[in-house]
């Protein structure tokens, strides 16, 4: 039986169709992403503390679980959101999603990085993104701090085509996007992933919406989410104070796993490759996701 901890490693080298996972790049892969999305929460609750703060628990919350406990579980992307508290004269980073993180950037990777250690035939993929507060300094002082303390010969170049027999041989590990003008030019990191989200309250809608884009203009050559996120608004909370997130997710959730199923990974426009979902620790959303590699490779 597979460990969730180390499904990459475990890919048959033997496959039905005569082509090797080993050499196949990775946006070709079938990758889980658990998904932290906040929506108009946010903004509203910027600008209305006392009203608005009391729903975002409620239905912002969407993952409980650590980073570590996610990759054990089989997740190999991560979406994550990086800011500076304002007036923090240390300059210390957090994640943010609508609130900040009590634990921070630094410590996380840390983990994550002894993580990899543990587990050297993983790869795994960081799109940092947002960077509220951060300035210059702050971007350039992240980025060597990336590169030479946190994952020191882990990151896989962008000037590669990273097939996992690739990251493997040369003890490539991180995959990091990095979504900011400061990483132009810089070999180490790569440029935004292209996300696929419906922005949609019903499960139908969503399936939709991924389902029209694949089969209209597909995807490109290299790495993209598709979201399986059910996105909020406000008119929608406020018409719905005793629902949650949380609930509308896993009420949807047979049907939204109904269309993982359907899916297959590769190289044809319609293959899928990163999918997101909220909750991922409440189901099989991740194994569903991984074990699409064995349905073209192994069978």
């Amino acid at each position: 039986m597979v460990e969730a901890s180390d499904w990459m490693s475990h890919l048959d080298d033997s496959p039905l169709d005569n082509s090797n996972p080993f050499q196949t790049p990775l946006w070709d892969f079938a990758i889980p992403e658990p998904n932290f999305q906040y929506g108009m929460l946010n903004k509203l609750g910027d600008s209305n503390p006392r009203i608005i703060n009391p729903y975002v628990m409620k239905w912002a919350t969407v993952q409980k679980q650590t980073i570590v406990q996610q990759l054990e579980a089989g997740v190999r992307f991560f979406d994550l959101r990086i800011a500076c508290k304002p007036s923090d004269d240390t300059h210390t980073l957090y994640f943010a999603y609508g609130l900040y993180t009590t634990v921070t950037v630094e410590e996380t990777f840390k983990d994550v990085a002894q993580w990899l250690t543990q587990h050297p035939k993983e790869v795994i993929i960081l799109a940092c993104s947002s960077f509220n507060g951060l300035d210059n300094d702050d971007h350039q002082n992240f980025i060597a701090q990336l590169n030479h303390q946190l994952f020191p010969g882990k990151l896989c170049p962008n000037t590669v085509t990273p097939t996992l027999q690739l990251c493997l041989d040369e003890k490539y590990q991180v995959i990091l996007s990095y979504d900011h003008d400061a990483a132009l030019n810089n070999p180490s990191l790569w440029p935004k992933i292209d996300q696929w989200w419906a922005n949609k309250t019903s499960a139908c809608q969503v399936m939709k919406y991924l389902d029209n884009r694949l089969q209209s203009s597909g995807r490109d050559s290299k790495f993209f989410v598709a979201g399986l996120n059910l996105t909020e608004d406000a008119e929608y909370v406020v018409g719905h104070p005793f629902s949650s997130l949380r609930e509308i997710t896993l009420q949807a959730h047979p049907a939204l796993m109904g269309w993982v199923k359907r899916q297959h990974c590769g190289q044809g426009n319609t293959c899928i490759n990163i999918i997101a979902a909220d909750f991922v620790g409440k189901n099989d959303f991740v194994k569903l996701v991984y074990q699409l590699n064995w349905k073209k490779w192994v069978g």
